[in-house]
């Protein structure tokens, strides 16, 4: 197994529930989320400069949209930042008592892939949908418990995903209608090793998986085969995606929230530097 290189910090921060790295090539930024505080958090390596906006409730991912501004999985729906103004609107509203919204991603056909889940993580009560960017909306998967990790291998005809409480990584076959099939393990991570939280593909199909209560990251092979592991020193590692001008670094995000006294850099966005090459994100077509 390869040494795995040495993490730093990117963002010191303390957010309760650090989610959702994203980087934003158009605006050259690294965007996330902090879900329990209801903050959208924007982060430019270049210049250092750093924006938060409050939501006014929870937000679980925010991605950015074709024409400029940011479309936000929320607790009621999902909805739009319009570029320049910043103005918000619902795109799709949906309220159900005790659910949240959670992880998120954009498909290669600039599709949103947003995924729910019950505050008391009860098994059935969290869903997965597909919107489209003019605010069509079908149901992909329900009857989960937390839904999490999504991505795309590179040539899009694989779709990699998470339900935590499973403690596996599971694939699909995907279509160019976004139609998925034949589900199946990929991976299965070990009682004692954590549970698979968010996740990211790289340029060469190997699937990134953060660890809540594990801390650290894995990389599995399109074969399902672990062949790295990035130790990191937060338990409650939650998500990591490529970033940089060339896709190389690896931002990781962390949580503070928990019953145990946090590590000093939980709750912090954590970089480990030129450990491959990720997937150029598509934007949301909306």
């Amino acid at each position: 197994m390869n040494r795995p290189p040495a993490h730093d910090v990117a963002i010191r921060a303390a957010a309760a529930l650090g989610e959702g790295p994203t980087w934003d090539p158009a605006a050259e930024r690294l965007i996330w989320v902090d879900v329990l505080g209801a903050r959208v958090h924007t982060w430019h390596p270049a210049t250092g400069r750093r924006t938060v906006r409050t939501t006014g409730q929870h937000v679980g991912a925010a991605k950015p949209r074709a024409g400029g501004g940011l479309v936000l999985n929320l607790r009621d729906g999902v909805g739009l930042l319009d570029p320049g103004t910043d103005a918000f609107r619902w795109l799709h509203r949906e309220r159900v008592p005790g659910r949240r919204a959670n992880d998120a991603a954009v498909a290669p056909d600039g599709s949103l892939w947003a995924g729910t889940m019950r505050y008391d993580e009860a098994a059935g009560g969290g869903t997965l949908v597909r919107l489209t960017g003019d605010g069509r909306v079908s149901a992909v998967l329900d009857a989960v418990a937390v839904s999490n990790g999504i991505g795309w291998s590179p040539d899009g005809r694989l779709m990699y995903y998470v339900d935590s409480p499973t403690r596996r990584v599971d694939v699909f076959d995907h279509d160019a209608e976004g139609r998925l099939t034949g589900r199946r393990p990929l991976a299965a991570v070990e009682e004692g090793a954590g549970f698979p939280d968010g996740l990211t593909v790289d340029a060469d199909g190997c699937v990134w998986v953060a660890l809540w209560e594990g801390g650290a990251v894995r990389r599995y092979t399109p074969a399902g085969r672990l062949d790295r592991t990035v130790p990191l020193p937060v338990r409650r590692v939650t998500a990591c995606a490529f970033g940089g001008p060339s896709l190389t670094d690896l931002y990781v995000t962390t949580a503070r929230t928990g019953p145990a006294a946090p590590h000093p850099l939980a709750g912090s966005v954590l970089v480990v530097p030129d450990a491959g090459t990720g997937l150029p994100q598509p934007a949301f077509a909306g």
